[in-house]
């Protein structure tokens, strides 16, 4: 029996648990080597399910799936992709590639200028070898509570 397929689609109204979901495996099970374990405890802050809720209705959040099962999802604004998270056991299957060629076209709708991003310290490699460059080190801007999270601002320009 074959694999069921990975589809990316647009996140609609009801994936904000799912996203939730994700977001909160792939910190605790990613992050885990660059990180303390207190900032990985206050990571999610007061981020909710209704969080998430909120970023989908701006219409530019992608999800990964397998069948009903959220593996991934990015979101992006005009000039920067804001979020990419993968489940740890979806890492090293080319999603995450995937996903971010989805954040970056959506980036660039109505945007011309280089595609920011803030990189977690443990995805700046995957980054890197996708086009972004490192331009400064810094704290996270999107978080909601909890301790500072260390990133590193990085950009790519349109071709």
């Amino acid at each position: 029996m074959s694999r069921p397929e990975i589809v990316l689609r647009p996140a609609r109204a009801g994936d904000g648990q799912s996203l939730f979901d994700v977001t909160a495996q792939s910190v605790q099970g990613l992050a885990k080597s660059h990180y303390t374990s207190e900032q990985l405890a206050g990571w999610m802050g007061e981020r909710t399910a209704e969080h998430y809720e909120d970023i989908i209705k701006k219409g530019r959040t992608v999800i990964a799936e397998e069948s009903v099962e959220v593996l991934g999802f990015v979101d992006s604004d005009p000039g920067e992709v804001t979020r990419l998270f993968l489940l740890p056991k979806a890492v090293g299957q080319g999603l995450g590639k995937r996903l971010l060629e989805a954040g970056v076209e959506n980036a660039m709708r109505g945007y011309s200028g280089p595609i920011k991003i803030e990189s977690t310290l443990n995805a700046q490699g995957f980054y890197e070898r996708h086009g972004f460059r490192a331009i400064q080190k810094g704290y996270f801007s999107h978080g909601v509570g909890g301790e500072p999270i260390e990133i590193v601002l990085m950009e790519m320009a349109q071709t």
